[in-house]
C-alpha cells in the first residue's frame, strides 16, 4: 500500500504541465461504494462527527483500529474519557504526525510519534490499551508504548465511557496543547473497543479527503468564503513598506472573486477576479484571465489590468507605496496607486476589520469555483483551520479532480 502511494506521488511530480486537469491519483483501493466511509470534518461547530457511548464491563478487549485518509496537518481523530475532569484520551494529528494527549490519576502527558500521515495514502492505525500500556500501531509497526499511565479498562465497574470521533467533548483550550479540532480527513475500515458493531454516520457526498478522486489543496465552490485578519497574518515591511502574497491554482471553473483586500461588508479596496472568456464546459488555461481592480469607497471610477492566465507559475501578488504588481512567471502587469487609494490600502492594517478574503464576500455574487494549491503571505503559507471565519462547504485540505456542472458540487 505504502509503495503503490509513493508512485503515485511520483507520477503526479511527473506529469506534464499541457492541461489544468488533475489526474486521477491510483488509490490502493476506491472508497466509492464503501458504506462506511466517514469524513471526520463534518462535525458542526467543530464538534465530533458522533458520539458514543461503551459499558465498559462488557468490553473484553480495550483495542481500535481504523484507516485514515489526509492531507490536513492537525486535527481530532477520535477522543475518549470516562469523565472530561480526570480521565480523558485523545489522538490527533499536530505537523502530520500523530500525537496522544492523556490526562487521568495516573499520567498526565502529550507525546508525539510515528511518521508523517497527512500524504494523501491510506495509514492503518490501532490504539490498545492493555493493563497499565498503551500501544499505537501505524500500518502494522508499533511506534509508540507508554507505560505505567493507565489502569486496566476490561471488565471494571467503571462508568460508561464515550468515544467522540473527529471531535472533543470539552473545549479545545482544556487540552494540554490546544490545537484545532478540524480535521479534514477520512476514516473507513473502524472497529471501536473491539466492537464492529458500533458505527458512525457515512459522508454522503463523499466530501473533502473522502472524495475518491480528492488531491491536496484548498477547494472553494462558487458562493464560498473564508476571511483572514490582517492583523493575524505576517505583516507588511516597514523600510520600504511592502506586502506580498503568492499562490497556485489547479482547477477553477467559472467567472468571478479570487481573492480581496477591504473590510467584510463594504466595497474592497484591491480585488482579484477570474474571467472566463468562452463559458464553456471545459475551458482551457488560456481561457482566463486574472482582473486586478482597485478603486477608493464610494468611488465609481475602477483602475483595472488584466493578465492572461498560464498552467503551472505560481500567481504573485505585490503591493508597495507606489503600485500594486500582479505577475505570474514572466508575464507582469501593475497599477499605479493614487495617493488617496495608498492611504485607506495602509490604513487596513491598522483597523481591526481589515481582512483578506478569498473566494466570493457574503452578498456578492461569484460563479467562480476553484482550488488553491498552496497560499504565503510573505512567504509563510497559510492554514485555511486558522481562518477568522469561512463557509462550511469549503474542503480546508483536500480539493476534486472536477465538478459536475449541473450542481457545482464534487463528483
Amino acid at each position: 500500500m505504502e509503495g503503490l502511494c509513493l508512485l503515485t506521488v511520483l507520477l503526479l511530480l511527473l506529469w506534464p504541465p499541457e492541461t489544468w486537469e488533475v489526474p486521477k491519483p491510483l488509490l490502493p483501493t476506491k472508497i466509492s461504494g464503501e458504506p462506511a466511509v466517514v469524513h471526520l470534518g463534518s462535525g458542526t461547530e467543530q464538534g465530533p462527527v458522533t458520539v458514543m457511548t461503551f459499558n465498559l464491563t462488557k468490553v473484553t478487549r480495550v483495542t481500535s483500529s481504523f484507516e485514515l485518509r489526509t492531507w490536513d496537518p492537525e486535527g481530532v481523530i477520535f477522543y475518549g474519557d470516562t469523565n472530561p475532569k480526570d480521565d480523558w484520551f485523545m489522538l490527533g494529528l499536530r505537523g502530520g504526525r500523530l500525537e496522544i494527549q492523556l490526562h487521568n490519576l495516573w499520567a498526565q502527558l502529550t507525546v508525539g510519534a510515528g511518521p508523517q500521515l497527512n500524504d494523501g495514502c491510506w495509514h492503518q492505525l490501532k490504539v490498545k490499551n492493555q493493563e497499565d500500556s498503551i500501544f499505537l500501531e501505524v500500518d502494522g509497526d508499533e511506534v509508540l508504548r507508554l507505560s505505567q499511565v493507565s489502569r486496566p479498562l476490561t471488565g471494571t465497574t467503571l462508568p460508561e465511557m464515550k468515544i467522540a470521533v473527529g471531535g472533543l467533548l470539552f473545549p479545545p483550550t482544556h487540552l494540554h496543547l490546544p490545537m484545532i479540532p478540524t480535521l479534514d480527513g477520512c476514516l473507513r475500515q473502524y472497529i471501536w473497543l473491539n466492537e464492529p458493531g458500533h458505527t458512525v454516520p457515512s459522508s454522503h457526498p463523499l466530501q473533502g479527503a473522502c472524495n475518491p478522486e480528492a488531491q491536496s489543496g484548498t477547494f472553494l465552490p462558487s458562493g464560498a468564503h473564508t476571511v483572514f485578519s490582517l492583523k493575524d497574518l505576517p505583516q507588511p515591511d516597514v523600510d520600504p513598506w511592502a506586502f506580498s502574497l503568492e499562490f497556485g491554482l489547479k482547477f477553477l471553473e467559472g467567472s468571478g472573486r479570487l481573492l480581496a483586500l477591504g473590510i467584510l461588508g463594504n466595497q474592497s479596496l484591491l480585488s482579484l477576479d477570474l474571467q472566463d472568456q468562452v463559458s464553456k464546459i471545459r475551458s482551457q488555461p488560456e481561457d482566463w484571465i486574472l482582473v486586478l481592480s482597485a478603486r477608493l469607497p464610494q468611488d465609481m471610477e475602477v483602475l483595472s489590468k488584466s493578465l492572461p492566465l498560464s498552467p503551472g507559475p505560481l500567481i504573485q501578488l505585490e503591493l508597495g507605496l507606489t503600485r500594486v504588481a500582479l505577475s505570474q512567471g514572466p508575464q507582469e502587469v501593475a497599477l499605479i496607486l493614487p495617493p488617496p487609494l495608498l492611504v485607506s490600502l495602509l490604513d487596513l492594517w491598522t483597523q481591526p476589520e481589515g481582512s483578506l478574503i478569498l473566494g466570493v464576500a457574503p452578498g456578492e455574487v461569484s460563479s467562480a469555483s476553484f482550488c488553491l494549491d498552496g497560499l504565503w503571505v510573505r512567504g509563510k503559507e497559510l492554514d485555511m483551520d486558522r481562518s477568522l471565519s469561512q463557509s462550511k462547504n469549503i474542503w480546508t485540505h483536500s480539493c476534486p479532480r472536477s465538478l459536475n456542472n449541473s450542481t457545482n458540487t464534487p463528483n
